[in-house]
């Protein structure tokens, strides 16, 4: 009978969601594929979405609330991991991953998870961030694992704490003025990091400021923003898959990343504008019914680790796609449920499986109703 009741409850929207991404994403790592003429990523994906899968399913079937208790252990867990890859031997001059034989890990994919459920277990009874003083822990909690991730260097993944922070807080009800200070206190420290930035960062801001549309093909970070740019223009309105490829030179089609960083662009070009909207669509239709579950949620815990998940994938979705047209800064991130990549895959299917969880138990605990605050 609980099962029955639970299966009631699953948001199967979200479910339909996160499929129709899944299948957007191997449909744009088989056609990379087929544009580099090897590889064999589409397969590994195949065994990668198997995998995420089951661990979706155990994330939904566990109660939430279970994890409270070990929360702050996890996150802990997680940032030995990120101190650990410093003495693995680097990739491409960055130390992001974990060998394990079979596969890489990326600790960074997980410390994203677990700093939602420790951040959420520290805010969801304490008042004294309703202070300006009392934001402080908060932001220390947060440039921990910041700090990590950004010296790997992964400047994507570095990126998306800060928005997790400011909508959990915003959530558990920080005062609005406190937290534009702050942003502005950012933006006021902004030439310092500048300064800090090593030169293959500054050169993918530099190449967002300098973006060129005629005239010679760039080199370095300009030509990768070229060439996305250059994908999404070739597939048109209905893209190759219907209308065919409309120019015969394969150097037009070569797009560096393309099936990991940059799969939106293979989409674009496989299923053209409308694959584009559709694409973009069903994130705002997951976005949605996730807030819409963090508002429905009574159990603080709940509410604002549905609120981190909603604002992890948001955001990240947001700076992949906006780097793919020129919008944002290029970045070594991942598109949610769509590039291929293991870690980043398995990750989100554990987001999404406590996402569903918290929609399945909106109950909530014997004590005052949460976030909810005098004048």
């Amino acid at each position: 009978m609980r099962l029955v009741e639970g299966l009631k409850r699953v948001p199967w929207s979200v479910v339909a969601a996160a499929s129709g991404l899944v299948a957007l994403g191997l449909a744009g790592i088989s056609r990379g594929d087929q544009l580099a003429g090897s590889g064999a990523l589409f397969t590994r994906q195949l065994i990668w979405v198997a995998l995420a899968i089951p661990a979706l399913i155990a994330a939904a079937w566990v109660p939430y609330r279970s994890l409270r208790p070990a929360s702050y252990v996890l996150f802990g867990a997680t940032l030995v991991l990120l101190l650990l890859v410093f003495l693995m031997p680097a990739h491409r001059g960055a130390h992001r991953w974990i060998p394990l034989g079979f596969f890489d890990m990326q600790p960074s994919e997980l410390t994203k998870l677990t700093f939602i459920l420790a951040l959420s277990h520290y805010l969801m009874y304490r008042r004294n961030f309703r202070r300006f003083l009392g934001l402080f822990t908060p932001f220390l909690l947060t440039l921990v694992p910041l700090v990590l991730v950004l010296k790997e260097p992964d400047l994507g993944t570095a990126l998306l704490f800060l928005p997790m922070l400011f909508a959990m807080l915003l959530a558990a009800g920080a005062r609005v003025r406190h937290l534009a200070l702050i942003g502005l206190m950012g933006v006021a420290v902004t030439p310092v990091l500048w300064l800090g930035m090593n030169a293959e960062q500054k050169s993918r801001v530099v190449s967002l400021l300098t973006q060129v549309e005629d005239g010679p093909v760039p080199r370095g970070d300009g030509y990768h923003l070229y060439q996305s740019k250059r994908m999404l223009s070739l597939g048109g309105t209905w893209g190759s898959e219907l209308a065919g490829m409309p120019v015969d030179d394969p150097a037009a089609y070569h797009l560096p990343a393309a099936r990991t960083d940059f799969v939106f662009c293979l989409i674009g070009e496989r299923f053209g504008l409308i694959g584009s909207l559709l694409t973009l669509s069903i994130y705002v239709v997951l976005i949605v019914k996730g807030l819409s579950i963090a508002h429905a949620t009574r159990e603080p815990f709940g509410r604002l680790l549905a609120t981190g998940i909603v604002t992890l994938l948001a955001t990240q979705a947001i700076i992949n796609t906006g780097m793919t047209v020129g919008l944002m800064p290029i970045t070594g991130m991942t598109l949610p449920l769509v590039s291929y990549g293991g870690s980043s895959l398995v990750a989100t299917a554990i987001a999404l499986g406590l996402l569903i969880n918290v929609a399945i138990r909106p109950g909530y605990e014997v004590t005052a109703e949460p976030f909810r605050f005098a004048a």
